[in-house]
């Protein structure tokens, strides 16, 4: 499995931003992709992650409470790519953002370790 995430950049607080995260590979019919951020000097945390199953294109969400009401994630599974919608962006959103692959179900686990598959990383920058 290989993913390749996109969408990063320079914007202003406030402003917005969607990253996307495309998979190719061989899945399971029911895994979870997330996102991951890691800012600088700091440790790499969960921000957001969808389940998904089948075809359809609902999904357990799960979301970091620095995010919740800002970030939204979603996916089409006809793409196999999930996007993130942040908005309202802050300066300590400032992080490069990685995209994360679990096949531990339709269980969004915050657990770095549970992800085996990352995307290369792409970096938002949120001035002030």
């Amino acid at each position: 499995v290989q993913l390749q995430a996109s969408g990063g950049g320079l914007v202003q607080a406030g402003d917005s931003l969607r990253l996307s995260c495309s998979a190719s590979g061989r899945t399971s019919s029911s895994y979870v992709m997330s996102w991951f951020r890691q800012a600088p000097g700091k440790e790499r945390e969960f921000v957001a992650g969808i389940s998904i199953s089948g075809s359809w294109n609902g999904g357990n969400t799960n979301y970091a409470d620095s995010v919740k009401g800002r970030f939204t994630i979603s996916r089409e599974n006809a793409k196999n790519t999930v996007h993130l919608q942040m908005n309202s962006l802050k300066p300590e959103d400032t992080a490069v953002y990685y995209c994360a692959l679990s096949l531990s179900g339709n269980i969004v686990t915050t657990i770095e370790g549970r992800y085996r598959y990352w995307g290369q990383g792409t970096l938002v920058t949120v001035s002030s």
